[in-house]
């Protein structure tokens, strides 16, 4: 009998050995959070440094200063355009042992601090702060202390208040040697929440229990010196501001606690400045109307706090009631442009353009465009279907519609260009199904359209008025390469001559001088390594300034991402995309596919350039997923109108078959894609996209992570929602107007889900309300559905320092659905192991 049992037991080991042998490896990988952890956005910054050159122009010359940081530290560098040269603005040697022997701290040349320079003495000249470590007895300027005349006390001694010592320094460019100027730290400015000061510095706007108040320039320098001195002269202009129909004032932001508290403190009032300084004009909206929405703060300090705002709902009847008022200065008097109050229609004045050389200037006040007394701005109805360019006279208030556009879907706008002596207008419009410029006079008579042709013009750049020509940037104008990258162009206002002055096969970002002689081009794909160069306004080279430095991230493993190109849902349009791969990527493995999505209509989440901002897509790969972007129709503005408005209408599922054919294409096509472990996440619209792919596709998408989500589009702010979804005006027999709006929600469609659902969303998000995801979590308990939900605890809607947890909540959700292994450490190692323990 035991020798049986023997020959029994011998006879199941082998069968066993033989059924292990026979099964295959699995061909899924295992989860690899170290290596993602590697790419945390902490660990970046130690490998990637600067990737662009951000040139800051100075008001002489054709010259630009930039710092740019590599591995080896950073560098300051002085460019002069006009003589092609370009020099370091000081040595790092020198300026370490300079600081060091005025500091009494060690500097050296790698590791010198970041400078917040200010140039001086007709730009001949830089001066900058340093903050050592020695301390010294804070001094209170202008105060005394008043002693006790009593005999019988006396005087206490307090401990003197200490703080680390500051020295204001000044380098003279080319010099040997660098010079203190004082000791003086930088003056704190909270006068810069409140003041609006007039262009010529003579009058200082502010609002106060929502009214507005001036101040001459006299009393302004003593608040500047003690916000509470009580010789201040203050001067109430308006009596009649009344909270939420006021004067600036606006409390965005406040709790209950520090709204009471603020309640007579002076505030800021936005407007726009005359170029004499003898005008203000305001946009006076009336919100009192409009309903409230609030979102309680559990994790305030002591008492959770509640915060009180105005915010307008899709379809609601009642609309902000918007005036343009003009306020004199040297008369006191108040003249309202003549608009009609009664329309619902928003208003948008335009400004002068600021000049790259003014950027750094401290004082930068917002002016008008025309400085000959008319005021340009544009009204846009409550469907965005009707939009009016019109001018007012700023001394009468009289309007005049220079130019009118009208469209079925919504219209956009861009900044009007007033030019030639205020004789000749710019104007951009789609109305041709792309996005144009056309030349108008000063009486809205149009000349002619200056470009044309199927590319989308972007942004103006600059005008070359003595020339007549027009430099603007555009994506599309190439029909052989992406037609998101965008380039900077040339072109005569006769419509001749167009010409791309930084040519390539790359996305670029410019910055033109004022003088339009020279542009800075960065440029790069995702799949390079970023370039600067500096252009002359022909195109031609004069000198290649940086290429990045990826030393330390290749020496970790990096691998660039893969741009892709598919078709739509509607086999036609093309789609395109970019792939990021685990960097231990192994081809006879079999992974789940990512999608991350942002849905637009006002952008899609490719990347077009090289980003160090890994944490959503390269990152997430690591873990042991192939993850793409990818574009959908109705998603980009950049490209045709028909591309752009293609969800109109269809705001919750027009993007969603894009979404899904495209990871059939991809399957089809790279092998190692498990087509049938399809995951997809996003944030804020992506948070509502990838919940709406799980709802409307619950066979094809199985796992997914939400985050921040505008589910109902029912109570996301009015502007987005009706914008690109539409709502339809209806007039009555009477000609009373009034709206009509519906959108298909999340929640509709709970009973649909079959896949694996985590829903995220901060709890005092006062963007996407975040009652939003609440409604989603309400219909999926009544559907009876299993899913995971977290709130992040006084978040707002970026969910700010929990941004990293929520990634290791995204990793740890699709490692079990996906990757099929749970982590169930309570303890999130990968962010624990790089934290020194105190």
């Amino acid at each position: 009998m035991m020798r049986h049992i023997t020959l029994l037991f011998i006879l199941f080991l082998s069968i066993n050995s033989i059924s292990a042998q026979d099964t295959p490896p699995s061909t899924t990988p295992m989860p690899n959070y170290r290596l993602a952890s590697q790419f945390s956005p902490t660990n970046l910054a130690k490998l990637v440094h600067s990737t662009t050159v951000r040139p800051h122009w100075l008001k002489k010359g054709n010259r630009f200063w930039y710092q740019y940081k590599t591995t080896e530290g950073s560098n300051y560098y002085l460019v002069n355009a006009d003589t092609k040269s370009k020099s370091k603005l000081f040595d790092n040697e020198k300026m370490a042992k300079w600081l060091t022997e005025i500091t009494k701290d060690p500097y050296d040349a790698q590791h010198l601090p970041r400078f917040n320079f200010k140039f001086v003495k007709n730009e001949t000249a830089i001066r900058f702060r340093v903050t050592s470590t020695e301390e010294v007895e804070v001094l209170e300027d202008g105060k005394t202390t008043e002693k006790d005349s009593s005999a019988t006390k006396k005087e206490k001694k307090k401990t003197p208040k200490m703080e680390k010592k500051v020295y204001h320094l000044e380098y003279k460019l080319g010099g040997n040697s660098l010079t203190i100027v004082d000791n003086k730290k930088k003056e704190n400015e909270p006068w810069k929440k409140w003041a609006t000061i007039s262009p010529d510095s003579t009058i200082v706007l502010f609002s106060k229990n929502y009214n507005l108040f001036w101040m001459d320039k006299a009393n302004f320098l003593k608040a500047v010196k003690d916000e509470k001195d009580s010789t201040i002269v203050e001067n109430q202009w308006t009596t009649d501001g009344v909270e939420h129909y006021g004067y600036g004032g606006s409390g965005r932001g406040e709790n209950n606690e520090t709204k009471e508290k603020k309640k007579n403190d002076r505030k800021k009032i936005h407007g726009i400045w005359s170029h004499d300084s003898k005008k203000f004009v305001f946009t006076k909206t009336d919100s009192r109307h409009i309903k409230d929405l609030w979102v309680i703060n559990s994790v305030a300090k002591k008492r959770p706090t509640l915060e009180t705002y105005k915010y307008h709902m899709p379809g609601e009847a009642e609309f902000y009631k918007r005036e343009l008022l003009v306020f004199d200065m040297p008369s006191k008097e108040i003249v309202s442009i003549k608009l009609d109050t009664t329309k619902q229609q928003s208003i948008s004045v335009f400004r002068a353009p600021r000049k790259q050389s003014d950027r750094d200037d401290d004082f930068q006040p917002a002016l008008l465009l025309s400085k000959k007394g008319k005021i340009y701005f544009n009204t846009i109805s409550r469907d965005r279907k009707k939009l009016d360019i019109c001018v007012a006279d700023i001394n009468s208030g009289d309007v005049t519609v220079l130019i009118k556009e009208r469209f079925n879907t919504y219209i956009e706008s861009r900044p009007l260009v007033l030019f030639n002596n205020e004789q000749e207008i710019l104007h951009w419009s789609e109305r041709d199904g792309w996005a144009h410029f056309y030349l108008y006079d000063s009486s809205g008579n149009l000349k002619r359209q200056v470009t044309s042709g199927s590319y989308h013009v972007n942004e103006f750049t600059n005008l070359d008025e003595k020339a007549r020509v027009l430099y603007f940037t555009a994506s599309g104008v190439s029909k052989n390469q992406d037609p998101y990258y965008e380039h900077i162009y040339r072109i005569n206002l006769d419509g001749t001559g167009l010409r791309n002055i930084n040519a390539g096969d790359y996305n670029t970002a410019t910055s033109m001088a004022d003088s339009n002689k020279y542009f800075v081009s960065n440029c790069s794909r995702v799949n390079t390594i970023p370039k600067s160069e500096l252009r002359n306004a022909n195109g031609s080279i004069i000198m290649t300034l940086e290429e990045a430095d990826l030393s330390q991230l290749f020496a970790t493993g990096y691998k660039f991402p893969e741009p892709f190109k598919v078709k739509a849902d509607d086999g036609i349009t093309d789609i395109y995309g970019v792939m990021y791969k685990p960097f231990d990527f192994d081809d006879t493995k079999s992974y789940p596919l990512l999608e991350y999505v942002y849905p637009g209509p006002q952008t899609e989440a490719v990347n077009k350039s090289f980003s160090v901002r890994m944490d959503r897509l390269d990152r997430m790969a690591q873990v042991g997923f192939i993850v793409i972007t990818l574009g959908n129709r109705g998603g980009h503005p950049n490209r045709s109108k028909w591309y752009h408005n293609y969800g109109y209408g269809n705001l919750r599922d027009y993007g969603i078959a894009d979404k899904k054919y495209v990871a059939e294409q991809l399957a089809k096509t790279h092998p190692y894609i498990n087509i049938d472990k399809i995951g997809i996440y996003g944030h804020s619209g992506g948070g509502f996209m990838s919940t709406a792919a799980m709802l409307v596709y619950p066979d094809f998408f199985k796992a997914a992570v939400s985050s921040a989500g505008n589910h109902d589009n029912s109570i996301y702010n009015s502007w987005w929602s009706e914008t690109h979804h539409g709502i339809k005006e209806k007039k009555d027999a009477d000609n009373n107007i009034s709206y009509e709006y519906a959108i298909d929600k999340n929640q509709s469609l709970a009973s649909n889900l079959k896949g694996h659902l985590m829903l995220i969303t901060g709890d005092i998000d006062n963007n996407v309300h975040p009652g939003g995801t609440i409604r989603m979590a309400n219909a999926l308990i009544k559907a009876n559905k299993r899913f995971d939900f977290m709130i992040m605890p006084g978040q707002r809607h970026g969910f700010g320092d929990m941004t990293e947890y929520s990634f290791w909540l995204r990793a740890d959700h699709f490692s079990k659905h996906l990757l099929g292994t749970e982590t169930t450490s309570i303890d999130i190692t990968e962010m624990n192991r790089d934290k020194p323990k105190k």
